[in-house]
């Protein structure tokens, strides 16, 4: 039986572009375990997750927490789909530095959905009440301010999804 190299795939888009969508998809892939930001930031800190800070604050944590474990599922063979976000340089230092430590091949996802279409998944997402989180219109904009698509200096294979 053949067996593929074990890949990291990473996610970058802005919030409701498809991301875990996407990650679910990809997850079905034999051998491939899904880790959802999102999940663990709702079991672990919801309570305590107030404000952007909040999150920033318990997203570094959990990365602390992820970057060790994510390592050693892609040492022992298998690939990795992570769902969280990488719209910031510094969050893809980060996913950088668990590619060079695992030698692990790698996609990052970019997905480049229209605003207007991520306001859309948006809203219908906060009325289903399936996500962890409800993010405001506001909150939209505020964060995707801080988006910064990748750039062929940092070194990564990109996957381009029109949406």
């Amino acid at each position: 039986m053949e067996q593929t190299a074990p890949t990291l795939h990473l996610l970058c888009g802005k919030i409701a572009a498809g991301k875990s969508t996407l990650a679910a998809r990809l997850a079905g892939a034999p051998r491939t375990v899904l880790v959802s930001e999102d999940a663990w930031l709702g079991h672990l800190f919801a309570d305590r997750m107030k404000t952007g800070a909040d999150f920033m604050h318990y997203s570094a944590r959990l990365r602390q927490a992820m970057g060790p474990h994510i390592e050693g599922l892609l040492d022992a063979g298998l690939s990795v789909v992570l769902d969280f976000q990488a719209n910031t340089v510094d969050s893809r230092k980060w996913m950088r530095g668990i590619i060079d430590a695992s030698g692990a091949a790698h996609q990052l996802h970019v997905l480049v959905p229209p605003d207007e279409v991520c306001l859309a998944r948006l809203r219908e997402r906060n009325a289903s009440g399936a996500h962890p989180f409800s993010i405001t219109e506001e909150q939209f904009h505020r964060f995707s301010s801080h988006f910064a698509p990748p750039t062929a200096d940092e070194g990564f294979n990109l996957v381009v999804h029109e949406d």
